[in-house]
């Protein structure tokens, strides 16, 4: 048997050496149109500022390991053009030698990967505007910075590359400026959530402007202008298009592949396309969504790599399915990590699926012993039964471990009840009795259970304002007098039983603290003394990190102005 892989990066490396391990028999043959095979796409933003230093580390295998180990034809450098199912040949281009020569397959693996978006606006071929996706962008890159010594840098696109390869030329000392068109970064949280990550990041001291609309670009001396729509321009020695990926499917077009969501190659879970005995695997083809079921685009190294041994499986004999996936990602930035799983609120809505929410802040270990910093939690579920939707997580310890038993329980279809009694490790240095996870569990239960209800951020300003509801502040009176929800009343919950008599039993109280912790207890006193009482979930530093990202440019436009009393 013959295979031809086309593309050897995440997907097509796997499913080449998945192939040898399956079969010594087969000839298996790797056609890599760069200069470089299996490297780790994923670190690229780190080589730019120095965070990995060896351009070697990059690159996890090479043609000669390859050979060696096993015995796979790589060649780089040589790019498919052209595909003939029926003769079951691949036009291949030798780009060194500028030759073109055809190969026969028995069974053809299509890996192509995706392409940075560049889109058409003037000034757009300007040299100093760059793309970030292979080795070689990572090489120019560097190169330019090395040569020109940019003062500054623009940035375009608030993703993973766009955050990433800001953190590094920071770290190299080039002052940064990023331009979001959403109003957050990073799409897979919510918005609520990735106000955490905005005000992070400006304390770290990136120029970050969201709701930007770039137009062009044109030249300014001895830089670039960014032209913004309604802005003033932004200059720039270097700018990176980081707006994300589209698949690649030329060839796929070509050969009249069956293309679904974002254009992307349509295959079942086997990895088989359209046409009998090619197979596609990588960032190239649509997906089902593990949990809404419904197609999908998710571009990420995890179900590449999963896919393309799914497909070495199917060609070996071997029934092995790709049941979906689910999004699961994590970024570092400076010190802190963000991670998610599964779905986030936008998605559920657009799904259609029923959910709530809850808000958790928990300390990543015991707090008595040294060094615990507390994460935000932000986990989707559905009301009736509990089941665990998705996940969203920002903290600088033990974050990511979080999500990882979080995206485990929902691949399990678990519910709170469940994650309340997942035995999970503890020791001081490493997490608590009560790990964050199963306190996730706790507060999902105790809405289910009807011990307490809860409001959100956004449902403050909808309050009537007439006297007919009373808001409740239970911090310590330093922390209020710091900042509070407007027309609230402040009684420390310690003294809440003595002075409940301050308080109108016939109107509905909503709670606050600084997390949501000692506010549910008042809610447990007030309620049953008689009381219609709401906590409101992730307390009011959630609320003030909403509230101040939202003020940040005073946008009149932004569909919820909340407010803080100081």
């Amino acid at each position: 048997m013959k295979v031809v892989i086309v593309g050897g990066v995440a997907g097509g490396a796997t499913a080449a050496a998945r192939l040898r391990r399956l079969s010594e028999s087969a000839e298996i043959i790797v056609l890599e149109r760069s200069g470089f095979v299996s490297y780790a796409n994923c670190g690229l933003p780190y080589y730019l500022g120095g965070v990995i230093k060896s351009q070697g580390a990059l690159t996890l295998q090479t043609p000669e390991s390859f050979k060696n180990r096993f015995a796979i034809d790589v060649r780089v450098r040589n790019e498919v053009v052209a595909v003939d199912p029926e003769a079951k040949t691949v036009t291949v281009r030798a780009l060194e030698e500028g030759r073109e020569y055809t190969e026969t397959y028995d069974k053809l693996v299509l890996s192509p990967g995706a392409h940075p978006i560049r889109p058409n606006l003037p000034g757009i071929d300007n040299p100093r505007i760059l793309t970030l996706r292979t080795v070689e962008d990572t090489l120019a890159i560097r190169s330019y910075i090395e040569q020109h010594q940019p003062r500054n840098a623009v940035i375009v696109g608030g993703g993973f590359i766009g955050l990433e390869v800001a953190e590094s030329l920071l770290h190299a000392g080039i002052p940064v400026t990023l331009l979001q068109l959403m109003d957050q970064v990073l799409p897979p949280l919510d918005y609520d959530v990735a106000c955490e990550v905005h005000q992070y990041l400006r304390s770290k001291g990136l120029d970050l402007r969201l709701r930007e609309e770039v137009q062009g670009f044109t030249e300014a001396g001895a830089s670039l202008s960014v032209l913004l729509k309604g802005k003033e321009p932004v200059a720039a020695d270097l700018v990176l298009m980081a707006v994300g990926v589209l698949p690649e499917t030329t060839l796929a077009k070509q050969i009249g592949l069956t293309l679904g969501v974002r254009g992307a190659i349509v295959v079942n879970e086997h990895m088989e396309t359209s046409q009998p005995d090619i197979y596609a695997v990588g960032d190239a083809v649509e997906v089902r969504h593990a949990i809404t079921g419904a197609p999908s685009h998710i571009a990420l190294a995890g179900p590449a790599n999963k896919q393309g041994r799914i497909a070495a499986d199917h060609i070996s004999g071997r029934p092995s399915k790709f049941r979906g996936a689910m999004g699961s990602s994590v970024i570092k930035l400076f010190d802190m990590t963000v991670a998610n799983t599964g779905l986030n609120e936008r998605q559920a809505k657009e799904a259609g699926i029923p959910y709530d929410k809850v808000i958790n802040y928990s300390a990543s270990h015991a707090t008595y012993y040294p060094g615990a910093r507390n994460m935000t939690i932000k986990t989707i579920f559905d009301p009736e039964t509990g089941r665990i939707l998705g996940a969203q997580a920002v903290g600088f310890a033990g974050v990511d471990k979080r999500i990882d038993v979080l995206a485990t329980a929902i691949r399990g279809g678990l519910t709170a009840g469940d994650l309340e009694e997942l035995d999970l490790v503890y020791s001081p240095p490493y997490g608590s009795a009560k790990d964050p996870v199963n306190m996730v569990g706790y507060t999902i239960e105790n809405l289910q259970a009807g011990l307490v209800r809860q409001y959100h951020w956004h449902d403050v300003e909808t309050l009537p304002n007439d006297g007919s509801v009373t808001l409740l502040d239970v911090r310590m009176g330093y922390e209020y007098e710091a900042g509070h929800i407007p027309g609230a009343v402040n009684i420390p919950v310690d003294d809440l039983r003595g002075r409940m008599g301050e308080l109108d039993q016939s109107k509905p109280v909503y709670v606050n603290c600084h997390s949501g912790l000692r506010s549910y207890i008042a809610c447990r006193i007030l309620s049953q003394n008689g009381f219609d009482c709401y906590n409101l979930s992730g307390g009011f530093r959630f609320y003030e990190l909403v509230a101040t990202d939202m003020a940040y440019d005073e946008d009149p436009t932004h569909p919820c102005g909340i407010k803080i009393e100081r």
